[in-house]
């Protein structure tokens, strides 16, 4: 089966849903996101990724190999770690992620891929921890305090986090302030995100 991931145009979806099924495919799926291969790697990321957003409990037995991904010293493994993780808080019946919540959002000192998707994924925790909203919030609206190059452009997937939960957030005005300080950012697409923000919410 993974053959079939080493090319372009790949039925992700249709994959997905085989491997909810078959537990070989899925190891062989977990393997993949460790190969040398391109292709077959961010394949294998997409179809894990899809099944995390849509059966996040079909996943939650491998979170420790999410986690181990965290440390790893390839930036893509952290990311695919990163992203999926996200997604499994949905699943985390065992709160095993208020134990891993600093070492997670210690990468938002990480390369800008790695930080801007945490940032961005934030929201999805958000939605499925509401109880660690306020510190999530808090991580976003501090990034000026982390040691990441490239700060403005981080705030904007900040922004997409923020927004993905602005509605059931506790302390909006807060937010508000952030949002607005972002309208002189020196990254265009920073201040474009604030504009859209404050449309929405503002």
């Amino acid at each position: 089966m993974l053959s079939e991931l080493d090319s372009k145009g790949v039925d992700i979806v249709n994959i997905a849903m085989k491997a909810l099924d078959d537990a070989t495919l899925l190891s062989e799926l977990l393997k993949g996101l460790q190969s040398k291969n391109d292709a077959l790697r961010s394949n294998c990321f997409h179809v894990l990724h899809y099944i995390s957003e849509k059966n996040p409990q079909r996943l939650y037995s491998q979170w420790d190999f999410f986690v181990s991904l965290l440390g790893s010293e390839n930036a893509y493994h952290r990311l695919i770690a990163v992203r999926i993780l996200a997604n499994l808080t949905y699943a985390d019946r065992d709160n095993k992620f208020e134990m891993l919540f600093d070492r997670y959002y210690d990468l938002l000192n990480d390369s800008v891929i790695v930080a801007g998707h945490l940032a961005a994924d934030s929201g999805t925790i958000a939605k499925a921890k509401p109880e660690l909203r306020p510190q999530i919030t808090q991580q976003l609206l501090s990034i000026d305090t982390t040691l990441q190059k490239h700060k403005e452009l981080v705030k904007a997937y900040a922004l997409d986090g923020l927004n993905e939960y602005f509605n059931e957030a506790e302390n909006k005005e807060t937010i508000l302030q952030f949002v607005r300080e972002q309208l002189t950012s020196s990254s265009p697409k920073t201040r474009n995100k604030a504009k859209q923000f404050l449309s929405n919410w503002g």
